[in-house]
């Protein structure tokens, strides 16, 4: 039977044609919980039987050359990008393919008619394959796929997800009910039958179906699916959701007060619309939030959230609220609504880098990612889950001035003042490594745009993370025609500084560069899936994700047609292009004075490495300061600290500080600012002649030091006393180890690199050998000798395969700029290469400096006999330099 309006051609039995409801029939009212609205009619109909046989062969007993096409055309890993020629390849070469589970959405695009006559082959082949993993079996719920048993038999692959992975996928399931053919169908029967069985998933499940209602073309589908689920999922939790869609419906009131308010009337309307808040727990009790069912509240912090209150910018009202926990023991929950501002595009990014990091920690890479609530709970309104502890990048660079951006200390200096012992700082560091290595592959992998440095957030504790994806997929924003993102990723001076413990390159540097390429090949192998996922958002309604052109910058940045060796040696390439990028810095710079407007002269200067503000009534009348004496430090660099006692209204009360030149001008500097009429000591000058740090100048600056602190604690009494001076003068915790001892000198990747002991340093090599060609890939060298003026070396690396007396092999890397720990991960390759003869074959690689005018600085080398490796299998590890001699693995 066919609707008079619609050209859906069969009905299947107590199902139900949506094209009455979508061309404007009648919605039939709900029966009995358990069922689905149904007709009066009873209609069957058939489906053609499968064929008796679909024979399976073996992939290898194709020829070489058809293996090679068909390999080639099933790395694309995306039926989107199927020419006609693969497609044709693909069908004809069916019955080798089962050896490959994941090629069969590829095979089933291809198939060359869905007609009657060509359903028996397609479904025989449907049977008889293998069961495909249920992260594959996603591809078969594309709306390329309409036909019941492709998707009936999609459905029995995904049941065996366990109720943790049904939950990552949600999203994506929710919306391939749009591509069903009937409201009753097996995937609606999979998805209800789990909401009733999980608590969490009938929550999300919820929300997603909700938010689904505002959907133009299919809001009748998702109204008939969102009755079903509150007829079956109870008394109880229809309550509560009404109790949770209430809370949404008050706060969205609120932020859209606030939004359109005055300029100087936000404050004031939040603390009225409070009340309202206030009220909603004293009807209801507690509440879940939706953004976890685990999230139970009953009550508003006021003032808390007063204090962070509602910012009113250019765009949505915004709303910062601090909930009281239900549990006694559990701290409050601070969240962020937003109102006029569609959640949808960060919920599904947010998504994507949630599945990338658990796809990590499968694999035993734990990249310290912080991943946060983000819900949409309808079209331009949600809520964010806030992280505690946490300062954006701008806050901490401005620190040091509004030109931050373009130090390398901001965020060392911000990290060592709240880490000030140090294994704390260590631990921070590392932290940190790993958190900016998993941020760079992610926000690389998914096109992340608009990164700036108020987007990019730091913990105390060293981790890193991203917030606000408003661009995504490579759609960046445009000066006229020019990307403002030019880098690939985010990845600064000041980022590398804090890895290598300093301005210069070491060993720490070679293990973010590994953690990075490792992390980018995991998920590599995985692209089919997150392919999968991001096509079946596109009909979503997210505007940046429309169409096949916004998944190819996904698939371009995964490169699945590469080899983990080239990837690792592309994205070494993408982490010297992000670290060289000037225009990275110059973004952030432009949105600090951008951002000045905003802050205004309300915002009092702070010190940058003081943890927090001291005041006199805090700490104490400060009686008198004296500068006893200097001392040398070596970490986290080299230079002077000078020692002050500091005497307060007691006369037993006598603390000691450490302070450094550069602290005492931050301090002076600010003092400038704040009390520009003010009649302030005159500051010793920052620039001398010869070498800054020699103990002569020391001795020289801690006289004019001396003289100037003691201006500056004898001046007015509102600059002698005001919250600058104090904090300076408060002790910190580093201040709290013996005033003057000198701490021992200590490498700054001691940590994360076991001591080499040997002159020349140590190569990092990569050794393998596949169908005549060996493959050597050059990867890191470490604790390279400077040269013997005191530079460090340009170091590069040249390899002979011998014996080789017309010299013919050689191979070189490029040369790496003044360093000792450089990082190349090239491969050099030998193509041609019997196996036997490479028994007889000996490895030798020099590691020279490249000098302009002079003959290249042997700097190390190493000799490695080919003879004892097994080399079906790679081999990696760290070779020696020095002497003329055999490597060893």
């Amino acid at each position: 039977m066919r609707h008079p309006k619609c050209p859906c051609t069969q009905w299947e039995a107590a199902g139900l044609c949506l094209g009455a409801a979508a061309h404007g029939g009648p919605l039939p009212r709900l029966g009995a919980p358990d069922r689905f609205p149904s007709l009066c009619l009873q209609l069957t109909f058939t489906s053609p039987p499968a064929a008796e046989c679909s024979p399976k062969y073996e992939f290898h007993s194709l020829g070489k050359e058809d293996q090679c096409k068909l390999k080639e055309v099933m790395q694309k890993e995306s039926l989107y990008w199927l020419t006609d020629t693969d497609r044709k390849r693909l069908w004809e070469k069916r019955y080798y393919c089962h050896e490959q589970p994941g090629s069969l959405p590829l095979l089933l695009t291809s198939a060359p008619s869905w007609e009657s006559a060509c359903l028996p082959d397609i479904y025989a082949l449907l049977k008889q394959w293998t069961c495909m993993n249920h992260q594959d079996a996603l591809g078969l719920l594309h709306a390329t796929f309409p036909d019941q048993e492709v998707r009936r038999t999609a459905v029995h692959w995904i049941d065996s997800m366990s109720d943790a992975e049904l939950l990552d996928y949600l999203p994506q399931l929710v919306q391939a009910l749009k591509y069903e053919c009937y409201l009753d169908s097996p995937l609606v029967r999979f998805l209800m039958k789990r909401a009733i069985c999980d608590l969490r998933i009938t929550h999300y499940f919820f929300w997603l179906l909700k938010d689904g209602l505002k959907d133009s073309q299919f809001s009748i589908r998702y109204q008939y699916l969102l009755a079903t689920l509150l007829c079956c999922c109870g008394k109880g939790l229809r309550e509560e959701f009404d109790r949770q869609c209430c809370l949404v419906n008050t706060l969205a009131k609120l932020a859209q007060q606030v939004r359109e308010a005055a300029p100087s009337s936000p404050q004031a309307i939040l603390r009225d619309g409070l009340v309202d808040v206030k009220q909603f727990f004293s009807t209801n009790g507690s509440c879940r939030l939706p953004l976890s069912p685990s999230l139970l509240v009953k009550g508003i912090v006021p003032r808390v959230s007063d204090r962070a209150g509602a910012r009113r910018e250019s765009g949505p009202g915004l709303l910062k609220l601090s909930f009281q926990n239900v549990d006694a023991l559990g701290e409050n929950i601070r969240v962020i609504f937003k109102c006029g501002d569609d959640l949808r595009q960060d919920m599904l990014t947010l998504q994507m880098i949630r599945i990338m990091n658990k796809i990590w920690v499968q694999k035993g890479l734990d990249m310290r990612m912080v991943i946060f609530r983000c819900f949409s709970t309808g079209r331009g309104r949600g809520m964010v889950e806030m992280i505690p502890n946490t300062e954006t990048l701008r806050k901490i660079q401005v620190e040091h001035g509004v030109t931050g951006s373009f130090k390398d200390r901001p965020l060392a200096d911000w990290l060592q003042k709240h880490n000030p012992t140090e294994d704390e700082y260590e631990k921070a560091v590392e932290n940190f490594i790993y958190s900016c290595a998993g941020c760079c592959v992610a926000t690389y992998v998914l096109g992340i745009c608009d990164r700036h440095n108020d987007n990019i957030m730091l913990k105390t504790t060293g981790h890193m993370f991203h917030i606000d994806f408003g661009r995504f997929l490579g759609h960046a924003q445009m000066f006229g025609n020019i990307k403002r993102d030019r880098a690939p990723f985010v990845f600064t001076s000041d980022m590398a500084y804090v890895i290598n413990g300093g301005d210069k390159p070491s060993s720490r540097f070679h293990d973010f560069v590994d953690l990075c390429c490792q992390a980018y090949n995991l998920i590599r192998k995985h692209t089919h899936l997150f392919l999968n996922l991001l096509g079946l958002m596109l009909s979503c309604g997210i505007p940046e994700l429309s169409d096949f052109e916004d998944l190819k910058c996904v698939y371009d940045a995964l490169r699945p047609q590469d080899s983990e060796a080239d990837a690792t040696t592309y994205f070494t390439r993408l982490i010297e292009s992000s670290l060289g990028s000037v225009a990275t810095k110059l973004n952030f710079f432009i949105h600090n004075l951008a951002q000045m407007k905003f802050t205004g002269s309300d915002t009092r200067p702070v010190l940058s490495f003081a943890p927090r503000v001291h005041t006199l009534k805090t700490s104490g009348w400060i009686r008198d300061v004296f500068l006893c004496r200097r001392e040398k430090v070596f970490n986290p660099s080299k230079g002077y600290t000078y020692i002050v006692k500091v005497q307060r209204e007691s006369p037993c009360e006598v603390t000691c500080v450490q302070r450094t030149f550069e602290e005492f001008q931050e301090l002076h500097n600010k003092l400038r600012l704040v009390f520009p009429s003010s009649h302030l000591p005159s500051f010793p000058s920052r620039f001398v002649i010869g070498r800054s740090r020699g103990e002569a100048m020391a001795n020289r600056r801690k006289e004019e030091l001396n003289g100037y602190i003691w201006h500056l604690i004898h001046s007015a009494p509102v600059v002698a006393e005001c919250d600058l001076v104090y904090t300076f003068f408060h002790p910190l915790p580093r201040d709290e180890k013996a005033a003057g001892t000198n701490p021992a000198p200590k490498p700054a990747d001691a940590t994360w690199s076991r001591p080499i002991g040997k002159v020349g340093g140590e190569v990092k090599l990569s050794i393998s050998y596949k169908n005549n060609k060996l493959f050597i890939m050059v990867m890191h060298i470490r604790g390279l000798q400077p040269l013997q003026d005191g530079n460090d070396p340009d170091p590069y690396v040249k390899i002979y395969l011998l014996p080789d007396p017309q010299k013919t092999t050689k191979r070189k890397t490029k040369v790496a700029r003044k360093t000792c720990n450089p990082t190349y991960n090239e491969m050099l390759v030998y193509d041609g290469i019997p196996k036997g003869d490479l028994q007889q074959r000996e490895l030798r690689l020099s590691v020279l400096s490249k000098e302009s005018f002079w003959k290249n600085i042997l700097l190390g080398e190493v000799c490695i006999k080919l003879r004892g490796l097994d080399l079906t299998q790679e081999k990696m590890g760290w070779f020696e330099l020095g002497s003329r001699s055999q490597g060893t693995m």
